[in-house]
Parts: structure tokens; C-alpha cells; sequence
């Protein structure tokens, strides 16, 4: 571990696993402070044992309000300030549309949306008050581009992708930056604990939603992305003097966002007629 002069603050929703748990400990070898959070407490408690003064483990169901707000004052008691915000906890629920039930997809957008819009809010204050911090917000490449069978885990990183963007404006002239993050296939546990199909199959959706199902069983732990890479690339960013405002990690994820802008530009050009015949004639 290294011994910094300043060492910056970071809180980490969702630290127990996946990309969370793996930037909380890059980060701490680093030399700078972590407070890792986590539903279970114990699943991240072992961070104190072993980076004592540096390391603050904290439940934390970012569904629950309370928890949000005593999570906060615990972290500004023990460090005085929070330099990098970092919303990663969440899960995807797949299946169909109509597949998905409101029990099924509800908890997920609870945790996905309004969960990092909680964290968010709570800490503002405090970005405000220093007039600096950066906020890293985890969406996907699910959260650019949708597919059958992700659609309402896609509609919860769809929502992180617009909230970001206008937050991203409103805080820029406070000295406080955002960088959203979109992640493609990465070898974390999202297709494992953190996938969840949907209860209900219909045998119609068998040929396009049913892929998803089909890409949940098959493909763990064969995805490309190397997520100590992506966390690197994280804390290279918050180094950045004039980070992006998005992050696209995965070469998977670059090729699909290409493909997509050139599918919509050539979508454009073909309805451009129809697109700019909708508004009244010029003086009108």
C-alpha cells in the first residue's frame, strides 16, 4: 500500500463483489481512503482489518433512505469529505417484456435508479460545499443500446444515462465532475449472483428474449473484459484534469455504440423529410 500525502475519499455503493469490490481494494493499495458499503456488512468488513485508518465498511441498502442519510454522516464524521462518489450497486433481472413481472422488475429499478438517485442526492450537499469531487456513475453498455430479453434492466441504465447527463451539467460550474460509466461484457458475477431471469417464459419470445436466457447460462465467466483493467481505467479518470463524460470500457462496447450511430444516422438522413415537415413554415 502506498502512503499518500492527501489521500482522497472515495464511497462505493455495492462493494461486496463484482467491479465494487475490486476498485475498493485497487484503490486502497493505492494509498487513498475507502468506504465500502455493502448490504452485509460482513462481506466487506475484512477492508479495516486489513487497510486500518484508510478503510470505513458501512451497511448499506441503497434502497432504504435511512440507511443512505447514515451512511453519509458516518463517512464526513470519520473523513471530513467524500472526493469520489462512485454509484455501482445494482443487478439485471432479464427476460421479456411481458415476461418480467412488476415483483421482478420494481426491487431492480428501486436499486438501479432511485437507489443511486438517493446516494446522489445525499451527497451533493457536501460536493457543493467543497466546490470539488467527481461522481462515477455505473451504467453499461445496456444503458446506450437495447437488445430483447434486457429491456427492463436496459430501462434502468437508459434512466442512469439521462439523469447523469443533465446532472453532469447542473454541477460542472460547482467544480464537481461526472463520468458515466459503460461497461460491455466483463468477467464480474453479473451473469452469475447478479443476473436474475425472469420466473414466467413465454414460448414466443423463445427465439429473442430466450437468447438473453440462453447468454445468462452459457457465458459466465467467458466474457472478454478483464474488470481489474476497467477499475484501473476508472481511477485513471478521476486523475484526469477534463475526464469524459462517458466512459465505454470493452472493445464489445465500442463496436456496438459504432454500429448503432451508424444505423441512426443512416435513419436520419431517410426520414430527414418527415422529420423537419413536422414543424409550422418558417414566419409562421
Amino acid at each position: 500500500m502506498e502512503e499518500k500525502k492527501n489521500p482522497r475519499t472515495w464511497f462505493i455503493t455495492g462493494s461486496s463483489s463484482g467491479f465494487g469490490r475490486l476498485l475498493a481494494e485497487e484503490v486502497l493499495k493505492s494509498g487513498d481512503n475507502v468506504v465500502a458499503t455493502a448490504r452485509r456488512v460482513e462481506q466487506v468488513d475484512d477492508l479495516e482489518r486489513k487497510y486500518p485508518g484508510h478503510a470505513l465498511a458501512l451497511p448499506l441498502d441503497v434502497t432504504k433512505q435511512e440507511q443512505v442519510d447514515s451512511a453519509v454522516v458516518k463517512t464526513l464524521e470519520r473523513f471530513g469529505r467524500v472526493d469520489v462518489l462512485v454509484n455501482n450497486a445494482g443487478y439485471g433481472v432479464l427476460g421479456a417484456i411481458e415476461e418480467v413481472s412488476e415483483a421482478e422488475f420494481s426491487p431492480m429499478y428501486e436499486t438501479n435508479v432511485f437507489g443511486l438517485l438517493r446516494v446522489t442526492r445525499a451527497f451533493l450537499p457536501q460536493l457543493r460545499r467543497q466546490r470539488s469531487g467527481h461522481i462515477l456513475n455505473l451504467s453499461s453498455i445496456g444503458g446506450l443500446t437495447a437488445g430483447p430479453g434486457w429491456g427492463l434492466y436496459q430501462g434502468t441504465k437508459f434512466a442512469v444515462e439521462g439523469l447523469s447527463e443533465a446532472l453532469a451539467q447542473e454541477v460542472a460550474p460547482l467544480g464537481i465532475k461526472l463520468t458515466i460509466v459503460e461497461p460491455g461484457p466483463f468477467r464480474t458475477d453479473f451473469l452469475g449472483r447478479s443476473g436474475v431471469a425472469a420466473a414466467k417464459r413465454i414460448e414466443d419470445y423463445d427465439a429473442t428474449a430466450g437468447n438473453a436466457r440462453r447468454y445468462l447460462k452459457d457465458q459466465d465467466g467467458k466474457q472478454p473484459g478483464d474488470p481489474l483493467k476497467a477499475v484501473h481505467a476508472m481511477m485513471q479518470v478521476v486523475d484526469e484534469e477534463n475526464p469524459p463524460l462517458r466512459l465505454l470500457l470493452g472493445a464489445g462496447a465500442l463496436k456496438r455504440v459504432r454500429e448503432k450511430i451508424e444505423k441512426w444516422q443512416r435513419e436520419l438522413a431517410a426520414w430527414e423529410q418527415v422529420t423537419v415537415g413536422a414543424d409550422f413554415p418558417p414566419g409562421q
